[in-house]
């Protein structure tokens, strides 16, 4: 593997030639064509969409974005959020989360850790991203073999593979009366010249504890309390009534759930005829509560200073991080293009107690090298060939050190193509790759892992409207160094972490079968699928206990996913000038084991989101937007062992844009109205759900200018 020497010297050498060449073609005849370029997240996208592929952009992406990333997403059919207050929140893909859904920024890794727990915040900010690209099947080899869920990649044009003519951007306020939340956030793009561009962006945002529509505990968890007490003072022969009055739970304001989070990026890129190259600074600095307070209770004489400080920790989070990008056209015969790919992320974070204490502080220094060779058809497929490098130095030191320092190093080597077949398109990837795990500790095993990945696919479209898809994917998982090496107190999920070092690879083998219709009339897109686990690896609840906590252990067994997504709509009729359409959506996923592993135990797996339902109305033209929206989430009672159920719940939200011309720029002002209803929600998949429901009733106004 490359240590850090290693590593910039392969940089250098790689970019040297390419910036070379690239300065060559500046200066070659005027006469050349510039070859138009596309960086996205799949490289071979302008050949053709390839499968499995959810893009938000432009218009549709300013709506759906909030704090988070998996909330950003969530209104798109199969997604949800592992949410922890409004201001974490990781993407849960077809009841898959954690390490089996991949984050990155512009197509390198975040380089986090939030894969860590769910308390941690994905490094990666939603409101300065021009695209968000959830990618499944052979796509995801391009990154990881572990992405069985999926890959969502977030781009931000920091580094431009194209030159402009002209200056370009947006700016963007937001203001809503829940917490008193603001967050204001602009990205800019300049022509330096006609072969230089410089990019900035940045952002704030600053919200206080939000309201809930009723006690922070839910009812499961304070009859849970109740029950305990109950048998404890039964236990001990107490005579006196026994309970857990509602007057001592918090009541409709969540404590510690205010954030602030700020920063942003320079970018400069040199482009030209025969490539580009370019590089990039971000930071990221956040603060934000460690919401439900239940692991972050105060020690004898310091109730005075939680409740000073609001009852509950914190996350301070800093994050500085490196992007380079270098491109070559035409290197040589048979090849398109090569491109090479590298991020550095400095990245920690301290856990402060209500006190002000630093508990924990957690660190991660990592890179991620990446070099892609897109080449001409070989029997007939476009593919793309590529090496992909990572190197990740975690340590977490303190009271919440559930985790000990591992040093985890990666290689993959993939192929990804596609090829035409008469009117369909075949897809098809491969991918081996080798990971190894070197903890710090004395005692613990030194790991190391190979895993093989395929995938194939095939869509063909049946007549001018219905096109049909099928796929399916052999994919291999080495554990993570949580799952391996876990042992100690993890206070913000109220739980004793303990993990296995004897754990496998997870292997699964999915199968996705497509439809898609378009007409005039309707629109439909339907997927149903299948995965089938060996060594599924997952964490489960005992009826142990370590220092008060309950113990959680990593284990494996063979389990299976199934699922069905619906998301369409339907034209109603033309009113005005703009169309009044009918949206709807549905998702369901059921995951379970194989068998029963013991008497203790039932087959559900823990945090497997419940069935969603959805039915809006919808009026756009040129100059105006207006949508009502109904959600309802089923309860959700098929809950593993040591797995408090969940209530359903329902959202009513509105959403109304006036879009302008302001000096000979496109701006719209809005107003976003969400759980209208005032519910309690809790979302199944996140850890704090008995501790942390979603907001209440809130309304945000917001105003956007594109120049």
């Amino acid at each position: 593997m490359f240590k850090k020497t290693q590593l910039a010297i392969f940089v250098a050498g790689l970019s040297l030639p390419m910036i070379h060449q690239a300065h060559a073609s500046e200066n070659s005849s005027s006469d050349s064509q510039l070859e138009e370029i596309k960086v996205v997240a799949h490289p071979l996208a302008n050949n053709g969409t390839a499968q499995n592929v959810t893009i938000l952009s432009g218009d549709e992406l300013a709506r759906e974005v909030k704090f988070s990333l998996g909330e950003t997403l969530s209104n798109e059919a199969g997604i949800q959020s592992a949410s922890f207050g409004t201001a974490v929140g990781r993407p849960i893909i077809h009841g898959l989360a954690g390490a089996r859904v991949k984050t990155t920024a512009d197509r390198i890794d975040t380089l986090d850790v939030s894969v860590t727990s769910g308390d941690h915040a994905v490094g990666v900010e939603p409101f300065i991203a021009d695209q968000i690209t959830v990618l499944r099947g052979s796509s995801t080899l391009l990154y990881g073999s572990g992405a069985i869920g999926g890959v969502v990649d977030v781009s931000t044009s920091r580094i431009h593979g194209e030159p402009i003519a002209e200056t370009s951007g947006r700016v963007q306020f937001r203001a809503g009366d829940i917490a008193d939340s603001t967050n204001a956030a602009f990205a800019i793009d300049t022509p330096l010249s006609s072969n230089i561009v410089l990019h900035a962006d940045g952002f704030f945002s600053d919200a206080d504890d939000y309201e809930i529509p009723g006690f922070a505990e839910s009812a499961f968890q304070i009859a849970a309390e109740e029950a305990e007490e109950g048998h404890d003072e039964e236990e001990e022969g107490h005579s006196e009534e026994g309970g857990h009055s509602e007057e001592e739970e918090v009541f409709g304001i969540l404590e510690g759930s205010r954030s602030e989070r700020r920063g942003g990026a320079v970018g400069l890129s040199f482009v030209g005829d025969s490539g580009f190259a370019g590089f990039s600074v971000s930071s990221l600095d956040a603060e934000y509560g460690l919401v439900g307070g239940h692991g972050h209770e105060e020690e004898e004489g310091e109730e005075e200073a939680q409740e000073a400080e609001g009852g509950a920790g914190i996350i301070d989070l800093s994050q500085t991080r490196f992007d380079f990008e270098a491109q070559l056209n035409n290197p040589f015969e048979g090849v398109e293009n090569i491109n090479f790919r590298l991020g550095i992320n400095d990245y920690e974070h301290n856990e402060l107690e209500p006190n002000g204490e630093v508990g924990t502080l957690f660190s991660n220094e990592a890179w991620e090298a990446r070099v892609e060779l897109r080449h001409e058809p070989w029997v007939g497929f476009d593919g793309v060939v590529g090496v992909q490098l990572s190197d990740r130095e975690f340590s977490a030191i303190g009271e919440e050190a559930f985790v000990p320092p591992v040093d985890s190093e990666t290689l993959g080597v993939f192929w990804v193509g596609q090829r035409a077949l008469g009117k369909s398109e075949l897809e098809a990837g491969v991918r081996f790759e080798q990971v190894a795990h070197s903890p710090s500790t004395l005692g613990l095993p030194d790991l190391s892992f190979n895993s093989f990945s395929a995938s194939l696919g095939l869509l063909g479209p049946i007549n001018e409207s219905l096109t049909l898809s099928g796929m399916i994917d052999l994919s291999s998982r080495a554990p993570t160094a949580e799952e391996l090496y876990s042992n100690g107190p993890h206070l913000a999920t109220n739980a004793f972490e303990i993990g296995d070092p004897n754990l496998n690879e997870e292997d699964v083998i999915s199968l996705t079968l497509s439809a898609g219709y378009a007409s005039k009339s309707w629109e439909l897109d339907a997927s149903v699928y299948t995965m089938q686990f060996q060594n599924y690896i997952y964490e489960i609840g005992t009826d142990d206990e370590i220092d008060e906590l309950p113990v959680y252990r990593w284990q494996q067994d063979d389990a299976n996913f199934t699922g069905v997504n619906l998301k369409g709509l339907l034209h109603l009729a033309v009113i005005g000038d703009g169309d009044l359409d009918l949206n709807f959506l549905f998702d369901v996923v059921r995951g379970e084991l194989d068998s029963q592993p013991s008497a203790s135990e039932n087959r559900n797996l823990p945090r497997i989101p419940a069935d969603r339902s959805s039915l809006g109305l919808s009026w756009k033209s040129e100059s105006w937007e207006m949508s009502l929206d109904y959600l309802r989430v089923n309860n959700q009672r098929r809950v593993a062992g040591f797995e408090l159920p969940t209530d359903s719940y329902e959202d009513l939200s509105i959403f109304v844009q006036r879009k302008l011309s302001f000096a000979g720029s496109d701006a719209s002002v809005f107003l976003h109205g969400r759980n209208l209803t005032d519910d309690e929600q809790r979302h199944h998949g996140s850890i704090v759900k008995d501790f942390a429901p979603a907001p209440g009733r809130r309304w945000e106004v917001g105003l956007r200018l594109d120049f």
